[in-house]
C-alpha cells in the first residue's frame, strides 16, 4: 500500500527509542542534532545501539504477526495533525510520538475528525448522545476518534461503526493488549472496519501515565473535541484543554446541573465552549453535511456506478483501492465511472492519485 514505512527506517526510529535514557523529547533531540535515527544511533556505544536494534527488530515482527504497521514521524503516512505537538514543551504537552503503531485502514486519517470523549460512568442520556452524533458523524465522512474506554468512548465508537465505520481508537497499551478487557470484541471491529492506533509497542500493558498521554494524540488528531458528558475530574477535559492549546474547536453537550457527570461539561460551556444542542452542531463545525442532505445533492444523470463512487468520496482524498471496496463494484466498473466523474469535472485527482470531490 501506498505510504508504507521502508524497514529501515522503522528500524532505526525504534531501535533509537529503545537506547537507556531516551525517551519521546530526547528522541526528538538526537534525530534534530544528527538529521535521522540512523545518524543519531551512530553516537550510541555499540552494547546499547545492538540491544536496542535486536528489541527494535522483535518489535517489528511482533507488529507484522498482527497485521499492523509502524508510521515514522517525519514521513509522509505520519499524520500531519501531529506536528501540532512538536512545539508544546513549553505548555507541559509531551511532543508527538517518534513512531506510531496502527492497525486498520490508516488512510481513514485524511477524512475530517472529531474527538468525542467523556465519562466512563455515563447516563443513559450521554451514551445515547454520543451514539448519535457519532453516527451521524461517521455518515457524514468524518472520523469519530476516542479511546476505547468505557462509557462515552465506547459509545461513540459504536455508533461511528453502525454508521460508515469511520472511528479511530487511540489506545494506552500495545495494540496486542485489550483494556478493559470486556471491549476485546470492539477493539477487534474497529481494526477491521476502522483504525487502531498507539505510541506503545505491542505486548505493552496499561500503566497510570499511558491514559493521560494518550489523550494528547486524541485531540491532536482531531479538529473538533467534544465532550459529552464529564465530571469535575474527567480525563475528558485534559483532552478537551490539550485541544483548546493547539487552537482546536472544543464543545460540550449540555447536561443537567445537578447531575455529578455533568458538572465537568457545564463548566466548559461556562467557560466559551461551543454549545452542541444537536447533531448538526458538531456537522458545522466539521463544515459537513448530514449524509441524507449529501445524497440529495447529487449531480444529476449517474450511473448508479458513478452514485455509489459519489456517496463514497468527500472532500478528503481516497484511493481507488479503497473507493472499489466501499463502493461495492467491481474494479472495471468502478475505474470507468471515476473517468467518466473526472470528464464532467465532478471528481478530480491528486498528485499521488487519490480522488475526492471537485
Amino acid at each position: 500500500m501506498r505510504g508504507d514505512v521502508p524497514q529501515q527506517l522503522a528500524l532505526d526510529a525504534l531501535a533509537l527509542l529503545g537506547v537507556p535514557r531516551v525517551g519521546v523529547r530526547e528522541w526528538h533531540r538526537r534525530v534534530t542534532l544528527h538529521g535521522s535515527a540512523a545518524a543519531a544511533l551512530q553516537d550510541v556505544p555499540d552494547t546499547d545501539r545492538v540491544m536496542a536494534e535486536s528489541h527494535a527488530r522483535a518489535t517489528l515482527d511482533r507488529l507484522a504477526a498482527i497485521d499492523a504497521r509502524p508510521l515514522v514521524h517525519g514521513t509522509p503516512a505520519y499524520p500531519l495533525a501531529l506536528r501540532d505537538l512538536t512545539d508544546c514543551d513549553d505548555r507541559g504537552i509531551t511532543p508527538a510520538p517518534p513512531v506510531l503503531f496502527t492497525q486498520g485502514d490508516h488512510s481513514l486519517l485524511a477524512h475530517p475528525a472529531v474527538a468525542m470523549v467523556g465519562t466512563r460512568n455515563a447516563s443513559s442520556t450521554g451514551l445515547r448522545a454520543a451514539e448519535r452524533i457519532a453516527r451521524a458523524c461517521s455518515d457524514a465522512g468524518a472520523l469519530v476518534i476516542s479511546g476505547l474506554a468505557r462509557g462515552i468512548d465506547a459509545a461513540a465508537h459504536t455508533g461511528a461503526l453502525e454508521g460508515a465505520g469511520w472511528t479511530a481508537a487511540v489506545i494506552g497499551t500495545g495494540l496486542d493488549i485489550t483494556y478493559p478487557t470486556d471491549h476485546r470484541a470492539l477493539q477487534q471491529r474497529i481494526a477491521r472496519d476502522g483504525l487502531l492506533i498507539s505510541e506503545h509497542a505491542p505486548g505493552q500493558r496499561p500503566t497510570r501515565g499511558s491514559f493521560p498521554e494518550r489523550n494528547r494524540l486524541i485531540a491532536a488528531l482531531a479538529q473538533v473535541t467534544v465532550v459529552v458528558e464529564a465530571g469535575h475530574k474527567s480525563g475528558a477535559l485534559l483532552t478537551a484543554r490539550v485541544a483548546e492549546s493547539l487552537n482546536r474547536q472544543c464543545a460540550a453537550v449540555p447536561g443537567a446541573f445537578d447531575v455529578a457527570s455533568c458538572l465537568g461539561s457545564n463548566e466548559m460551556l461556562r467557560d466559551g465552549a461551543q454549545v452542541i444542542a444537536s447533531v448538526d452542531d458538531v456537522l458545522a463545525l466539521l463544515r459537513l453535511a448530514r449524509a441524507d442532505d449529501r445524497r440529495s445533492a447529487q449531480p444529476g444523470n449517474l450511473s448508479p456506478a458513478e452514485r455509489a463512487i459519489w456517496d463514497v468520496l468527500g472532500t478528503a482524498p481516497l484511493e481507488l483501492d479503497l473507493i472499489v471496496e466501499r463502493a461495492g463494484w467491481a474494479a472495471d466498473a468502478c475505474l470507468a465511472a471515476v473517468t467518466t466523474l473526472e470528464l464532467r469535472g465532478l471528481v478530480r485527482a491528486t498528485h499521488d492519485g487519490a480522488l475526492h470531490r471537485a
